[in-house]
Parts: structure tokens; sequence; C-alpha cells
């Protein structure tokens, strides 16, 4: 069974959810709140029926948080053409 290890990085799944809510980035929010949703009982075939994702990518970021912690699943830019409108 998949778990999120929240314990380990001495947080809780309502502390995962504040994150999530006042992340900057969407992509952020999203991983911390499906992150949520599986501390919560929800397995990652139904978090990522409910989101568009696959169940792998799901699964990719509880095993990055485990080993990292939640700075890991922040979106960080890696490439590609700069915003035609920069974030305020």
């Amino acid at each position: 069974m998949l778990k999120v290890e929240c314990e380990r990085w001495n947080e809780s799944a309502a502390r995962l959810r504040e994150e999530a809510l006042k992340a900057n980035h969407a992509r952020t929010r999203e991983r911390l709140m499906a992150l949520y949703e599986i501390c919560n009982g929800k397995s990652a075939t139904q978090v990522g029926r409910e989101t568009g994702r696959n169940p792998q990518t799901i699964m990719a970021w509880v095993h990055r948080y485990n080993l990292s912690g939640a700075s890991a699943l922040r979106y960080q830019r890696t490439g590609g053409h700069p915003p035609f409108f920069p974030q305020i």
C-alpha cells in the first residue's frame, strides 16, 4: 500500500493541505493536494482518475516526497522559452 511518510518530515495531512492552498504555483498545489488525498485513504488510481494524471505520476510524487520532503514537489521551471507575461 502506498503511504505518505508525513511523520518523517514532522508534518501532517492537514499541514500538506495548508501548504497546497498557499503554494504559488498550480503544479505545486496539485502535487501537495494529491498527497493530502492519499493520506486520507485514497489510492493513486483514484487520485489519478480525479485529476486526470497517470497513477504512476502520483506514485512518483509520493516517492519523491518520502525521500526528500515537500521541497521536492515544488515546481521549478527547468527550460523552454521564458513566459510571455512574467509572474508577479
